[in-house]
This record gives structure tokens, sequence and C-alpha cells, in this order.
């Protein structure tokens, strides 16, 4: 692809492979919706699963560290 000129087969074939992943993430954000629901109508916190969520996926020295600068700034504020 020199010169301004487009590879014609190659980008179409690019732009269909990002439209298949982007249809394939909406379905994924579908399902995720779906087990949100399901563990609401059985009781359970959504916004806390999420936040379990989050915590799941980082190291347990970075949380630890986020948590305790967080209490320190809310103790600074009179929050605690």
């Amino acid at each position: 692809m020199g010169g301004g000129r487009v590879a014609a087969e190659e980008l179409r074939l690019l732009i269909e492979r990002a439209e298949r992943l982007e249809e394939e993430k909406r379905a994924l954000g579908d399902d995720l919706k779906d087990v949100m629901a399901e563990a609401k109508g059985r009781g359970y916190d959504a916004k806390a699963i999420r936040r379990i969520m989050q915590i799941r996926k980082k190291k347990r020295e970075e949380y630890q560290e986020e948590e305790a600068i967080l209490e320190t700034y809310m103790q600074a504020l009179g929050m605690l």
C-alpha cells in the first residue's frame, strides 16, 4: 500500500472483521445485563457485584493502597 493506493480487498476484510467484533461486543454486553438482572432478581445488589468485579481485576497491593488513600481523604473531610 504505497503512494495513496488502498488494497480494497484487504480494507474490506478488516472492516468486516471489526464489524463482527462490534456485534460480539454488543452480544456480550447483553449477556452481562442478563446476568446482572438475574442477580438483582435473586436479591443481590448489582452495583456491589460490579464493584467486586473491579476489585478482583486489581492486585491486592494496588487495591489496598487505593482504599488507604480513600480512607485518608474521607477522614480529612470528616466523613468517617
